[in-house]
């Protein structure tokens, strides 16, 4: 069970809760818990939150922390919950410094949780609703049997990126009755110069006729949705011929897709943020001199290069920090842009003092494409050593591939966009009016992978009843990927 903090402890987050008030940073009413490491792996395994719905991948993600921990290979310094109010959990073993440096970072996030657009519309009482997850989840294993809720969770956990990110933030369809009236077609008769004459030429039987044959020109030509939808789980919602209980599990699985998925689009910014403000309260106020060592260690160990994937402390916590200088050099605009004396450009400096300003509208108004798509330069990319690497078949071994700024920047937005998942769209529920889903994936240059794309299709037959497939590309050519519920098939298509 958790602990309530120490009078120390208690101590410590007054201090620390002071500076970054001091800092301007504005946040949530902050509750720390205390909890050994295994309470700590357990809650983790739940993504954060102390209870979950029952389902054996909590209990494999707790047996990847305990070992991992174990065997020394990891350690979770924090874990914070984006709620009001924010929970976040201290380790009981910890060092001082550890839990002044913890409590610091957690602060950075809960000032990010409350104020990046990202967050706007998220449940800011999750806590409650993923209690309130679990006890309906559990309320039909026991009328069902755990076998059969189970075995259907895993199906809808394996569509849980199936949604639209920026629906929250974006209206993209009109208004259904807006479009009716858009598209009406009204049934004239033909052309008559005297209004006398209209009832003979064109009586009302007849008018009545063609009508009818306009309304069924719409019915037939009408598609099914009239527009791709991007969240393919919403619209499995309100047409697919689920169960109830099936329909109820499918929503929780989406509404905290739907959760988590700000937490995707701004992993670099969130945890850049969190470092650069544990960062700056301890290096600036909250460190004793006989901490420094233990800080600096641990402090780099969270900074260091991951090998096979990007640090997103590192890279979040750097290009916040070049943001800061270039706007408190006056780095920016036209006349910088314009500048091509390499020695003039060293040695800028037009002292402006609007870096602290400007990282927090950063902040505020950007995600971790737009983030690094507008701040990401030639000269950070060099500074921090980015490349793109790739396999080497012939020498077996990782390779340098390039470091040519460019194709760094685009393969980082690539690996940022929609999660790094492809991009897929509903477009035809009646294809060959033969009441088949359809699909569409929006080919960025990468191909599907036909492991996921062959499973995936068959848990959303499996959802639909009917066969499923889905356009996309795959060697420079269309492809059809179809499951019918007993067969995968392909075929190649003229897209």
């Amino acid at each position: 069970m958790p602990k309530s903090l120490t009078p120390r402890l208690m101590d410590l987050k007054t201090e620390i809760e002071g500076y970054a008030r001091t800092f301007g940073l504005d946040f949530f009413e902050q509750v720390f818990e205390v909890l050994t490491t295994e309470e700590l792996n357990m809650v983790a395994a739940y993504g954060g939150f102390p209870t979950r719905y029952p389902h054996w991948r909590w209990g494999m993600d707790y047996e990847q922390l305990s070992k991992s921990s174990e065997y020394g290979l990891s350690k979770i310094y924090e874990l914070v919950i984006n709620n009001d109010p924010c929970f976040a959990y201290l380790l009981e073993a910890n060092a001082e410094v550890d839990q002044k440096l913890v409590m610091a970072h957690v602060y950075g996030h809960n000032d990010f949780f409350k104020n990046n657009f990202t967050f706007k519309f998220t449940n800011r009482k999750m806590v409650d609703e993923m209690a309130n997850h679990a006890t309906r989840v559990r309320r039909w294993i026991d009328k069902l049997g755990v076998e059969k809720v189970e075995e259907f969770i895993d199906v809808a956990l394996s569509l849980e990126n199936l949604i639209d990110q920026h629906a929250p933030h974006i209206k993209r369809n009109p208004d259904p009755k807006t479009a009716e009236a858009q598209v009406n077609t009204r049934a004239e008769g033909f052309k008559v110069d005297k209004d006398y004459m209209r009832p003979y030429v064109n009586p009302a039987a007849f008018l009545e006729k063609e009508r009818k044959k306009i309304e069924d020109e719409k019915k037939q030509s009408k598609k099914f949705p009239e527009r791709p939808q991007r969240d393919v789980l919403a619209f499995l919602l309100e047409h697919a011929p689920m169960e109830d209980w099936e329909r109820e599990i499918l929503s929780i699985v989406r509404e905290e897709a739907y959760y988590f998925a700000p937490q995707a689009q701004t992993k670099i910014m969130n945890e850049g943020w969190a470092s650069y403000w544990h960062s700056t309260i301890m290096t600036t106020r909250a460190l004793r001199d006989h901490e420094i060592l233990d800080y600096a260690d641990h402090h780099a160990g969270t900074m260091a290069m991951q090998q096979g994937k990007l640090n997103p402390y590192k890279v979040g916590i750097e290009l916040f920090r070049d943001i800061e200088e270039r706007w408190n050099k006056g780095r920016f605009g036209k006349d910088w842009d314009e500048c091509d004396d390499l020695r003039a450009r060293r040695s800028w400096d037009k002292k402006l003092g609007a870096g602290r300003e400007k990282i927090f509208e950063v902040r505020k108004h950007y995600n971790d494409v737009t983030f690094i798509d507008e701040f990401l330069t030639p000269e950070f990319a060099i500074e921090q050593k980015l490349f793109v690497y790739n396999f080497n078949d012939k020498k077996n071994s990782w390779e340098i591939a390039t470091r040519e700024f460019k194709k760094v920047k685009n393969k980082l937005l690539q690996s940022l966009t929609n999660f790094g998942q492809p991009v897929i769209d509903v477009v035809d529920a009646n294809w060959e009016n033969k009441g088949e889903l359809m699909l569409s994936h929006k080919h960025d240059g990468v191909d599907l992978d036909p492991g996921y794309a062959k499973e995936t299709l068959k848990n959303l037959q499996g959802i639909w009843r009917r066969p499923v497939g889905i356009f996309t590309r795959g060697e420079g050519k269309g492809l059809l990927m179809r499951h019918d519920g007993s067969t995968f098939s392909e075929k190649k298509v003229d897209l």
